[in-house]
């Protein structure tokens, strides 16, 4: 009865039954595999003109040392710079595609085509891009194999989870990457220039939209010389761009009213 009193609506639960109620003096066990029993594999990426890779020989250092066996496919980094020897000093294992596939968790950029499915081990763990919105059929064959498929980019963006923001990555090295083909196709200097000839003047950069790409164009375009401008519909982003050297763009819009007498 006592409980019962207690419980009522509007009594305060007193500290030490607080402590009795919701607390265990014993905490429940976790079962878990440890990382010297885990495997993680890493494939070669198959789509047309990818050129990247799941990990890098210095993450590869990392796992090893807290025990995972990394199993990274034959030629997998080369197109991103990084041999198989450079794996193979951080610790790594070169193996097939098989292995590769069969590890307990595989990581890869891209998401997997339908032919790759069948390689991935029975309810084994997959890290990689998946868009699941876009590919549903994807998500349903994952699911048949009863495979643990985490989509980074379904990661949320906060504070927290930082560190495991690949679409943010990503969008700063498109933002940059986008500046450096424009200047390669630009007729001239993206900086002013002072010549005997004359005066060049600096090219003007218009980048339409504040995000992680947008600054990150902003803040190149910014390094080589241009006059940068920026726009965004988010009030918000203003003091980034201006932080960064570059004008922020206002619209000012007008909403004119016509009555019609019918």
């Amino acid at each position: 009865m006592g409980c019962l009193r207690v419980l009522q609506i509007g009594k305060p639960i007193p500290r030490l039954w607080q402590r009795r109620l919701f607390s265990s003096s014993t905490p429940p066990k976790v079962e878990g595999i440890p990382y010297t029993k885990l495997s993680i594999g890493v494939p070669k990426e198959i789509w047309e003109n990818e050129r990247r890779v799941a990990i890098v020989p210095a993450v590869v250092n990392k796992l090893v040392k807290k025990g995972f066996n990394v199993n990274i496919e034959e030629n997998a980094g080369v197109l991103a710079n990084f041999p198989n020897k450079t794996y193979e000093e951080a610790g790594a294992k070169i193996t097939n595609l098989q292995n590769a596939y069969q590890s307990d968790i595989v990581l890869k950029v891209r998401p997997v085509a339908s032919n790759e499915i069948q390689n991935i081990k029975y309810q084994g763990t997959l890290i990689s891009f998946l868009y699941p919105a876009q590919n549903q059929e994807l998500i349903k064959e994952l699911s048949a194999k009863k495979i643990n498929a985490f989509a980074m980019d379904c990661i949320p963006r906060i504070s927290r989870a930082q560190v495991f923001d690949a679409l943010s990555s990503m969008a700063n090295v498109a933002g940059y990457r986008a500046v450096i083909e424009a200047a390669a196709h630009f007729p001239r200097f993206f900086s002013g220039q002072m010549t005997a000839a004359g005066r060049v003047p600096p090219c003007r950069v218009l980048v339409v939209g504040g995000g992680v790409a947008g600054l990150a164009a902003a803040a190149q375009a910014r390094c080589m010389g241009a006059a940068v401008r920026a726009f965004d519909t988010r009030p918000a982003v203003r003091e980034q761009i201006e932080s960064l050297g570059a004008q922020f763009i206002t619209m000012d819009i007008k909403v004119i009213r016509l009555f019609l007498n019918v």
